[in-house]
Order: C-alpha cells, then sequence, then structure tokens
C-alpha cells in the first residue's frame, strides 16, 4: 500500500479545478450550458474575430476545452490533455490581447492562466491520485510531453496565425474603406 503525499493531493486539486473550470468553459460553446451561447452563437462570434470558419473553430476550441478538462480532472492522457486545453486558451488569449493583460479590461488574464496550469500540468503528471497512476501511464509516457505539447504549439501556431492574418486584412479593409469616403468627399 503506497501513502499519498502532500504533492498527490495538491496535484488532484489543481487537476480538479482547472479541468473543471475548463469543462464548463467548453460546455458553455458545445451545448451554451452555464450562459453560454452554443455552437451556433459561439461559431457566430469566433467569425467575428477572426477564427474562420466560426463553427468548426467553435467545435475544436468547445472540444479541446471540453475534452481536455475532463481527462485533467480525472488525471487520463495528462500530457495531451493538457496540451489540447493549453492550445485552446492561447488562440483566446490572442483574441483578448489587445486588450492588456487584466481580464476586467478584457486582457488575456483569464486564459492565459489557464493556459499556463494545464501545460503545467502536462508537464507535471497528474500525480498518483488519477486514472493515469492506476493504468500504469499507459497514455502517460515522458516522450509524450514534448511530443503533445509539440504538436499543439505547432497547430495553435498556424490558427492563431492564420487568423491574425484575417484580422489584419479586415482592419486594413476598413482603413481603405475610410479612404475611399475621404477621397469622396475631397471630389465634391
Amino acid at each position: 500500500m503506497s501513502c499519498y503525499d502532500r504533492r498527490d493531493l495538491g496535484l488532484l486539486l489543481l487537476r480538479l479545478s482547472t479541468g473543471g473550470v475548463l469543462m464548463a468553459h467548453g460546455a458553455q460553446k458545445l451545448f451554451g450550458w452555464f450562459g453560454g451561447h452554443g455552437l451556433e452563437g459561439t461559431g457566430q462570434f469566433m467569425e467575428s474575430v477572426g477564427y474562420a470558419p466560426g463553427k468548426a473553430s467553435a467545435t475544436a476550441a468547445g472540444l479541446a476545452e471540453t475534452g481536455g478538462g475532463a481527462l485533467l480532472a480525472v488525471g487520463l492522457a495528462t500530457p495531451a490533455a493538457g496540451a489540447a486545453a493549453a492550445g485552446a486558451m492561447v488562440g483566446a488569449s490572442a483574441v483578448h490581447a489587445p486588450n492588456g493583460f487584466f481580464a476586467m479590461d478584457g486582457g488575456y488574464e483569464y486564459a492565459a492562466s489557464l493556459a499556463l496550469a494545464a501545460t503545467g500540468l502536462a508537464i507535471t503528471g497528474p500525480g498518483r491520485l488519477s486514472l493515469d497512476h492506476a493504468l500504469g501511464h499507459v497514455v502517460d509516457r515522458g516522450w509524450m510531453v514534448p511530443a503533445a505539447l509539440g504538436v499543439t504549439a505547432a497547430a495553435t501556431a498556424l490558427v492563431v496565425g492564420a487568423r491574425n492574418k484575417r484580422v489584419r486584412q479586415g482592419q486594413q479593409g476598413e482603413q481603405q474603406a475610410l479612404f475611399e469616403e475621404e477621397e469622396a468627399l475631397f471630389k465634391e
């Protein structure tokens, strides 16, 4: 019989809290629970902030948050779960970054905190009070940590990069429209 120590309890509490928040956050997107807008509303929002197609982006983010959060909470496939959740939160951070750091100003504080907690769990592992431990760590091997984080970082960079390009193009289009309006005024 093994004796659990405070690290196991601490990791359990961190997994339950981080995973629970992520599950609720994702359920808002997927199902409209907890005051969320579901896939339709979230898809429209995602499209408006540059993630296209919106509904597919909402589905991917919702699954990464809900699935990653659930897996983190129970401590199963911790490297992949943490990486998926972190990737979704980095995508959210990109939307909020222009507003600065603090959440009260619409900044990325909340999303970044969840991303860092999920990444930390992916790296540290779930502890002994987890399904990964109970199953002999078959889906929580050391090599899985850099693989999961690397693949997620690459995919997130591509998705956020494409989103940022769309946003810049949209802003240039708005500036062009303003210039054209000013030009029309001068011709009158």
